[in-house]
């Protein structure tokens, strides 16, 4: 594999990440803050909102995700071994 194309791979890992979603929405964050910012209006208070808003779908999803998943087995119990001298 090409360094560049390694790169580009690391590039996509690391931003898109396992949720492109979270991705998607830290885009429409950013340009909701230019444009906010680019009327004039102060914009420190739209980032806090999205990660909150961000956080809360991710962990809702994530939950979602969980309760659908099939219920895990109890490990069976395991005896204690007694070492005899």
């Amino acid at each position: 594999m090409s360094r560049l194309r390694a790169f580009l791979a690391f590039l996509w890992d690391f931003i898109i990440g396992d949720d492109p979603l979270i991705a998607l929405f830290v885009v429409v964050a950013l340009g909701v803050t230019a444009v906010v910012a680019a009327a004039g209006v102060a914009a420190w208070w739209v980032m806090p909102i999205a990660v909150i808003v961000t956080l809360a779908l991710s962990v809702w999803r994530a939950a979602d995700a969980d309760t659908a998943a099939p219920p895990r087995r109890e490990p069976e119990p395991v005896e204690p071994t007694v070492h005899q001298h």
